[in-house]
């Protein structure tokens, strides 16, 4: 099997701890100029921004060199440039360093922010902020967490050896544990394992259980209960997109302040911080493959719900 080619490294410095755009040019195709496919692949641009981008010499090759408007097509050709950041509303909680070393960073993320940039969240993700705060601009994550999850992710420093740190997940090397506050429903029997197929869309903003082979599986425990509320110990063996939150609705306890499950609501205003997902990556243990030490990490976050639930709902709320 022939090696693909790794790209050249980008000639344009990050922004805000964000990475430019690269753009590899594709086989096929009739467009005649760069600029031209670049007009119809950035379909989200507003108008005029490409050709805007040309004229100002945004637009650069490997050389680091500004690419001509009338530059010709050719396949196979990277471009890079900066997008125009999103106007964003700043999650006012801190990124916790847990750990560092020459190696990785164990970062504590708080809810409401996501951990790499995507969408609208670019500059306030984890990421860019950790690469900012740091000083470490080759840092890049491991896995991640929903933006509304909070707790411990992993990120790495060196890019020669992201690929060994990201194949102990893909191998399932890592030991995860996470916490959740849900109803607490006397007729469920736990602790249990939850086995299920679920599917995510592209567009669909849950994902849902459907029949056949499972391909997700939650270990479920309830940690400790009070006054029709459940402290829940959840041990994924696998990472399906929304997989806590999908099965713990699918027993009849969906997660407190999930905006998804049971059933879709009206998004929550941007800047609304008050009731976060009560879900949390609590713990994140692993043999490290670069060094050979034994890792074991816990997150120093609390779920609000639990430790004050008239705080997190607001003080006139009824109790569950």
């Amino acid at each position: 099997m022939r090696r693909r080619t790794p790209p050249p490294p980008a000639p344009l410095p990050q922004r805000d701890g964000v990475d430019p755009v690269r753009v590899r040019l594709p086989v096929g195709g009739a467009w005649a100029t760069v600029r031209e496919h670049l007009v119809e692949r950035l379909t989200g641009a507003g108008p005029g921004m490409i050709e805007s981008m040309f004229t100002e010499g945004l637009v650069v090759g490997a050389d680091g060199r500004a690419v001509a408007p009338d530059a010709p097509y050719r396949a196979g050709m990277f471009v890079w440039f900066h997008r125009e950041l999103p106007a964003e509303v700043p999650v006012p909680f801190p990124v916790e360093v847990v750990y560092r070393d020459e190696h990785i960073v164990v970062a504590d993320k708080p809810h409401f922010l996501a951990t790499t940039p995507r969408g609208t969240h670019v500059a306030e993700t984890a990421l860019a902020r950790l690469r900012r705060e740091l000083d470490i601009p080759t840092l890049t994550a491991a896995h991640r967490l929903d933006r509304l999850t909070a707790g411990l992710v992993l990120f790495t420093v060196r890019p020669e050896e992201r690929g060994a740190y990201q194949t102990l997940f893909r191998d399932r090397r890592v030991a995860k544990e996470y916490e959740a506050v849900a109803p607490y429903d006397p007729s469920l029997v736990l602790p249990r394992t939850v086995r299920s197929r679920i599917v995510k869309e592209r567009g669909v903003p849950a994902a849902r259980e459907v029949a056949g082979e499972p391909n997700a599986e939650t270990r479920v425990e309830l940690a400790e209960r009070r006054a029709g509320l459940g402290r829940y110990r959840l041990v994924p063996v696998t990472g399906q997109t929304h997989q806590l939150r999908v099965h713990l609705t699918s027993l009849g306890v969906p997660i407190l302040g999930d905006p998804l499950y049971p059933e879709v609501t009206a998004p929550v205003p941007a800047g609304d911080f008050r009731r976060p997902l009560q879900l949390l990556a609590r713990r994140l243990e692993f043999t490290d493959p670069v060094t050979g030490t034994d890792h074991s990490f816990r997150s120093g976050r609390r779920l609000r719900a639990w430790t004050s639930y008239a705080d997190w709902a607001g003080r006139h709320a009824p109790r569950p």
